[in-house]
């Protein structure tokens, strides 16, 4: 233990605080590791040591000597926390933050921004559902559907969020009752086959598409444990969410179009001769859909406005590469080369403004490039092409994002000094 000041706290539990911090503020593995490297040698304990995984950081001042635990809470902290918690590493690199102080700095982020509500939950869920539907180009009675079923989800979360260690049990509950909703409705109005992203767009807010993309981040750095234990978890998700779609398809005889199964940059080729309610929504109107859905992932993570405002410019920019570069080398291809580009603009944006971090500025076109529902979708349709092409997504914008962010490392090989101007905590 080392005095400093009148506070004493010991360099291993203060470092492993930060990380656990970092973790539950959404960072992957890999950065909360070489964060916590560089804001320990900037500290002065050069030959500090850590294991960090999924949940848990270990800490130790040198190889060999005790360690200290500290485990994650696993609560999802809000974006514009996972902001903030971007802008304490940077003042702690600086010199601007000692590391004693990374406790009090820490609780002051945590009670600085209060927990999501139901009703940002609700409109959220609800506008990034529908603004997924729409994107997708679904009937208009199937937008319609995802709007108020997207609302009931975000409840269905805020509510279950209150009992300890129902998140699995929770997306099950869930895929089984929205497809049950879309089966009823399908039968009653006798719509014929349902468009697979009518029952997969309103569970967009709960997919671990972010998990997922994670831990093919963390499996390219050699992470091999924390990345597969994140991997599995994700697809634990996708299965309980697959089985409770198939479960209601079956208990209403509900047919699902598996061909409408397709990526964001195809979406021009679908077309329909259907008039009035079963029209497919215009393609100049998915520009309002980018927009819509913005809100709703601002809302639903609780990004603050400012942050929101941002990510509006940030996915319409992402949308018209994938729509320009698409016809030229397919969808694929096209995921790789925005999320690259995106991801490195994202990090220049983070050098400048430390409370717009490039995880909480790519998260929205993240979603965008490559939503959840992809995988959802190709397990549903149990099709091989399909998920072959899932597949080929998610690696596309894993390697796009790590070419991005090497070529950021590159330039920006420095970090910001005292001298540097920074914006207080306070957002």
């Amino acid at each position: 233990m080392h005095e400093v000041t009148d506070t004493t706290v010991s360099p291993p539990s203060a470092f492993a605080q930060l990380g656990a911090f970092l973790l539950d503020a959404g960072y992957a593995v890999t950065d909360v590791d070489f964060s916590l490297y560089k804001v320990a040698e900037k500290a002065g304990y050069p030959d500090m040591a850590f294991v960090v995984l999924p949940a848990t950081v270990f800490a130790s001042d040198h190889p060999g000597d005790a360690t200290t635990v500290v485990n994650a809470t696993g609560v999802e902290l809000p974006l514009l926390i996972t902001a903030r918690a971007n802008l304490l590493v940077r003042r702690l690199l600086a010199g601007k933050v000692p590391f004693w102080r990374i406790p009090e700095h820490i609780a002051k982020v945590r009670a600085s921004t209060a927990h999501i509500t139901w009703w940002e939950l609700l409109l959220g869920s609800s506008g990034l559902a529908g603004g997924l539907g729409v994107l997708f180009r679904i009937p208009w009675w199937a937008v319609i559907a995802t709007f108020v079923l997207g609302a009931l989800i975000g409840v269905a979360i805020h509510l279950g969020s209150k009992v300890r260690g129902a998140g699995t049990i929770i997306t099950f509950l869930v895929a089984f009752g929205t497809t049950l909703s879309v089966g009823l409705l399908a039968s009653h109005f006798e719509l014929g086959p349902i468009p697979l992203f009518a029952v997969c767009a309103p569970l967009a807010v709960l997919v671990p598409g972010t998990t997922i993309t994670n831990a093919l981040l963390e499996l390219s750095a050699t992470d091999m444990i924390t990345g597969s234990s994140r991997l599995m978890y994700g697809l634990l998700v996708l299965a309980f969410m697959t089985v409770g779609i198939g479960a209601a398809a079956m208990a209403t005889g509900l047919r699902i179009d598996a061909s409408a199964a397709h990526l964001l940059g195809d979406v021009t080729r679908v077309s329909t001769d259907m008039a009035g309610i079963s029209a497919l929504p215009p393609l100049w109107f998915s520009w309002i859909g980018v927009v819509v859905m913005a809100a709703g992932i601002g809302l639903a993570f609780k990004a603050g406005w400012r942050l929101t405002l941002l990510s509006i410019p940030a996915m319409l920019l992402t949308y018209a590469g994938i729509m320009v570069l698409t016809p030229h080398i397919g969808s694929i291809g096209a995921t790789g080369v925005v999320g690259a580009v995106f991801f490195f603009f994202a990090r220049v944006v983070e050098r400048f403004e430390p409370r717009a971090p490039a995880i909480v500025t790519f998260r929205p076109a993240f979603i965008l490039l490559v939503p959840g529902i992809v995988g959802l979708v190709a397990l549903t349709t149990f099709d091989n092409q399909t998920v072959v092409t899932a597949l080929g997504t998610f690696l596309s914008l894993s390697i796009g994002t790590k070419g991005g962010a090497v070529v950021a490392d590159l330039i920006f090989r420095h970090e910001p000094n005292a001298e540097e101007p920074f914006n207080d905590m306070a957002a």
